[in-house]
């Protein structure tokens, strides 16, 4: 293989758009092995993606996350190293698997990577685990991102019903009437109807009013 067929496609697709090797360049990356031979290849290759890339050993108690990838060394502990809580990860986490050595399945679980490296690495294997990691790692966030949208209007929803039933209970409004008062305020004022909603509720609340009395 010639060193030209070696380097990383870093041109665009017919599209314009970035090609998924060259969305890697400039990213961050922090190893946590012990350097041999093995992780001294890796390294190479990421710096090969033209990534920023240091490496961290012995294992710390907190593994680092100021990086966009973290490929850490397998440990049946590792769940309680990682700084964030499962499902809320930030960075993109490959864990390297040992050869030899027995692998925990249910740590591993628990530690939720986005990918995995088996040893011995190949120049593929390498590729195929930072693209996994980071398209895993980004479909996850998108995913939390559509969660707390949709948690939002669930909690705006149910303010405006408790506004609504403040209205019916003090104005003896109907619910249309009531709503529709939300609304035009909403509108008078440039804001959400759920900002209307949570200021009837607040100041109800102040002043200590209950309206399932």
């Amino acid at each position: 293989m010639n060193e030209q067929s070696r380097k990383p496609q870093l041109s665009r697709d017919v599209g314009g758009r970035k090609t998924m090797v060259q969305e890697l360049a400039d990213l961050s990356a922090v190893v946590v092995a012990p350097v041999d031979d093995q992780v001294g290849m890796l390294l190479r290759e990421l710096q090969r993606f033209r990534m920023r890339v240091r490496q961290v050993w012995p294992m710390p108690e907190s593994v680092p996350a100021d990086a966009d990838v973290v490929y850490c060394e397998y440990s049946p502990d590792l769940a309680r190293r990682l700084p964030w809580i499962p499902g809320d990860a930030r960075s993109a986490l490959v864990v390297i698997l040992p050869a030899t050595e027995a692998v925990h399945a249910d740590a591993l679980c628990h530690a939720t990577p986005n990918a995995v490296l088996p040893r011995p690495f190949t120049q593929n294997a390498v590729l195929s685990s930072l693209v996994l990691a980071r398209s895993q790692f980004g479909y996850e966030r998108r995913l939390r991102s559509k969660i707390e949208k949709l948690d939002d209007n669930l909690r705006s929803m149910r303010t405006v019903e408790r506004a609504k039933a403040i209205l019916m209970a003090t104005r003896q409004m109907p619910e249309t009437e009531a709503y529709g008062f939300i609304r035009r305020q909403a509108m008078d004022r440039r804001v959400s109807a759920s900002a209307v909603a949570a200021a009837i509720v607040d100041s109800f609340e102040l002043l200590g009013y209950d309206h399932q009395q």
